[in-house]
Order: structure tokens, then C-alpha cells, then sequence
């Protein structure tokens, strides 16, 4: 694949990028999408494989999966850009970062850090939703319609799953029961990833770990020592996907980690 992803284009500003985690789509950020466009020009992605997005032709690891995103970037005209990214979409973000093309991250439970065990507990727990999410299928449109039945899709991941509106329960459809290239991406991005060159990251980045994520809650501080200057912040009663559990919380992150990049370019001009 060397088109662009496709993505959804709101707001005006500085422009700020959107990366949903595995297992979602561009729908995941439904809950502060809005608010950010009112700050910034905000691009939100399908990753590869996903929602609307074809699947890579290469092997789909976290440097083949960014590189689709960069080529995103430049059909879009963006060179360096704000970030926010949620578990293999924050692993994503961190990379941008990586090569330069991250203004500030807020990379919200980064994936990449987990130790052996828990690789395998994380993997046999996302083979187990694909399969769910697959089976359960042709139900997922007629419960993303009510609260209880968002609440029931969407509890692994969210603190407040009755919270949670019918498009981001349409995206877990699209992340897990869709997603063209779902094996390929939880073996080469998630479960066989070890990050590089952390400490060349050079932009604000703050670390976000909702306080009642189970799925990664060990591994979002494990980048603190490695990426200079990092922050970490616990959201409280939030999951991995806290999005929609703290979602003015979420909004007001960005726009400090935005601020913080903003005063670190004016002391080096």
C-alpha cells in the first residue's frame, strides 16, 4: 500500500494528529474529537487494515505502519505535527517522535514495553476478543444502540463503557470483527515490537495511564527513564481507552503539551 490512509479533517490550527490503538478505528476519539477541533486542525486516521483503510503489502510493523502514516502527513501538506495516540496508536505516535515529525505527543498507554509474560497474557486476550468480536458480529449494530449494550462491548477497555457512544462501539467492530490484517498487525506491531532510539525524541511528550487499565498498566511508566523530559500522568477511573471515561481531561492534555512545545520552540529560536 502506498496510498495515503483515509482520514476525517476537522477544525483549524495547529495541526494535530489522531492515532487510535488496535482493536478500534478513527470512531474511538468520537468523545473529543469536536472540543480539539475547536483548538486545532485535527487529521483522524484509520490505521492500515482498518475502518476504511487498506492493509499494508508488507509486513505490518511499527516502521512499516508509520511510514503509511507519514505519507499520510504528506499528502496532507503537514510537516511536523501535534499527536495524540492511544496504546499501539501512541506506540505509533512515539515513533513520529522518533524521526521528527512530532511538535508534542501525548501518547495515552503506549504499547511496545511489555515484558514476555505479559505479551503472551495481552496476546491470548486480543486473539479471545477477535474471535468474540467476530462471532458476535451481525449483534454488535443493534446493541452499539443502547448503553447496557455498548457497556457489554466495550467494559475490557473503558472505565465507563455506559458512557461510551455508538460510534465508538461501532469502531471495536471495525478494530476487531473487520480489521483486514489483524493477525499480522498483533504479531509484527504488538506482540514482537521492541522500541529504539527513545531517548532521541526531542518534543514534549506526556505519558497517560488510566488508573483502571488492565491491559497495560505496567508498561505506559517503563518509558519515563528512556524518552528526556517525559511526563506521566494516571488518569483516574479511566481504562486504555480513556477517551470517552476523561474526555475534558484527555482534551486538556493536548492543548498543555501543545503549550509546552510552543514555549520549548520560542527558547530555541
Amino acid at each position: 500500500m502506498s496510498a495515503p490512509l483515509w482520514a476525517t479533517r476537522s477544525g483549524s490550527g495547529e495541526p494535530l494528529l489522531l492515532l487510535h490503538g488496535m482493536g478500534s478505528s478513527y470512531r474511538d476519539f468520537d468523545a473529543v474529537a469536536p472540543a480539539l477541533a475547536k483548538r486545532f486542525d485535527v487529521l483522524n486516521v484509520d490505521l492500515p487494515g482498518t475502518g476504511r483503510s487498506p492493509a499494508l503489502d508488507v509486513r505490518p510493523t511499527v516502521a512499516a505502519l508509520t511510514d503509511a502514516v507519514e505519507r499520510t502527513l504528506d499528502e496532507a501538506g503537514l510537516e511536523r505535527v501535534h499527536v495524540l495516540g492511544n496504546s499501539l496508536g501512541a506506540r505509533l505516535a512515539l515513533e513520529l517522535a522518533r524521526r521528527g515529525r512530532a511538535r508534542s505527543v501525548v501518547a495515552i498507554a503506549p504499547s511496545g514495553l511489555n515484558v514476555p509474560p505479559e505479551r503472551i497474557v495481552q496476546g491470548a486476550g486480543m486473539a479471545v476478543a477477535r474471535v468474540v468480536m467476530r462471532t458476535a458480529q451481525p449483534l454488535i449494530e443493534p446493541l452499539s444502540r443502547s448503553a447496557l449494550g455498548r457497556a457489554a462491548m466495550l467494559f475490557p477497555i473503558k472505565a465507563r463503557p455506559w458512557a461510551t457512544s455508538r460510534e465508538e462501539a461501532i469502531g471495536a467492530r471495525e478494530g476487531f470483527a473487520d480489521s483486514r490484517d489483524y493477525w499480522r498487525i498483533l504479531l509484527w506491531a504488538l506482540l514482537l515490537d521492541v522500541p529504539r532510539g527513545m531517548d532521541r525524541i526531542d518534543c514534549p511528550v506526556t505519558l497517560v495511564q488510566g488508573t483502571a487499565d488492565w491491559i497495560a498498566s505496567g508498561q505506559t511508566i517503563r518509558y519515563l527513564p528512556w524518552i528526556p523530559g517525559s511526563r506521566f500522568r494516571p488518569l483516574l477511573a479511566a481504562g486504555h481507552a480513556p477517551q470517552s471515561d476523561r474526555p475534558e481531561t484527555i482534551v486538556r492534555i493536548v492543548e498543555q503539551a501543545a503549550a509546552r512545545a510552543a514555549a520549548q520552540e520560542s527558547v530555541r529560536a
